[in-house]
């Protein structure tokens, strides 16, 4: 396939895909947000994903990463209608991060049903202490909180911030994670005093993998709402190694979804867990960026 060259492609993958997830996809929703931050999408990440929590998904994300040269991907959502300023904290979060580190690129994210929902903050060059991002003005309380839970677990320094405006919470996505940090010991006592569900062996073993472990916080709770492991993306994937079952729609959508590169799928799949369960996502990614790239070349090499 050649490599991408502006919107129509990116929107005829997303597309093909919802159809494959059996996701009703409208242009409407989808074309905005790509004509926003169109500048660079030759070559951005692009990666789409589906949810295993309901029987059929009901929702296709997708994830479209932005140079930084393009300016403030939040002042391009207010300019294109996709969030309204109503002075809450979440509104200057990313401005207290652009002031506090050294951001590589930004990534935004839609869903072909909701429309546009959350921008990251993607800095593996300039990795903080999380001690240090609960300072920022606009983060929530729960941060600084939870900072005591996080050190005993071995969870010490973030590599992305996520903001999803329309929920209005922050996603934490922990990095240099420790052998000692993702021991099953450490995660069954993380989600005993977080009040999650105990993972069972085959959740332990999948969650040890992870190189990155996020979580979700909000204005509107003193607790973390959602823990989730990431293990590495890789190429390729067996439906029968994950910890949950994987639906014959799901596993045709990760396997035949438009990709921009030859060969097998390169694949991140994540579990998380809320109160009311665990459930996963996967997604197969369309187009890779150079930054993805060495993250991941770092991540199997074993320097990251």
């Amino acid at each position: 396939m050649p490599p991408v060259t502006g919107i129509e492609e990116v929107y005829s993958a997303i597309e093909r895909s919802a159809r494959l997830a059996g996701v009703p996809c409208s242009a409407d929703t989808v074309r905005p947000i790509l004509a926003a931050y169109a500048d660079g999408l030759a070559e951005a990440g692009v990666v789409y994903s589906v949810s295993t929590r309901q029987d059929a998904p009901v929702e296709l994300d997708f994830t479209v990463t932005v140079p930084t040269r393009s300016g403030d991907p939040y002042a391009t959502a207010v300019a294109h209608g996709f969030i309204t300023p109503a002075g809450h904290p979440v509104d200057r979060l990313l401005a207290d991060l652009q002031d506090r580190c050294t951001i590589s690129e930004y990534l935004v994210d839609g869903g072909v049903v909701g429309g546009f929902n959350k921008i990251y903050a993607h800095f593996p060059q300039d990795v903080q202490p999380v001690a240090k991002l609960a300072d920022l003005p606009g983060m929530p309380p729960a941060l600084a909180r939870s900072l005591d839970l996080f050190a005993r677990h071995g969870l010490s320094e973030v590599a992305m911030i996520g903001i999803d405006y329309p929920r209005r919470t922050v996603n934490l996505y922990f990095t240099r994670l420790s052998e000692e940090s993702r021991a099953p010991q450490t995660i069954l006592s993380l989600h005993r005093e977080l009040g999650l569900p105990a993972p069972d062996e085959a959740m332990l073993a999948f969650a040890r993998r992870s190189f990155r472990i996020y979580t979700t916080l909000s204005w509107d709770s003193a607790a973390v709402e959602r823990i989730c492991y990431a293990p590495p993306p890789a190429r390729g994937w067996d439906p029968e190694a994950l910890p949950v079952p994987v639906t014959a729609r799901v596993q045709r959508f990760v396997d035949e979804a438009p990709r921009a590169y030859e060969g097998e799928p390169i694949v991140i799949a994540a579990v998380k867990w809320a109160p009311e369960g665990e459930y996963l996502n996967l997604g197969p990614y369309f187009q890779l960026s150079p930054l993805m790239r060495k993250v991941i070349s770092a991540v199997h090499n074993g320097k990251l």
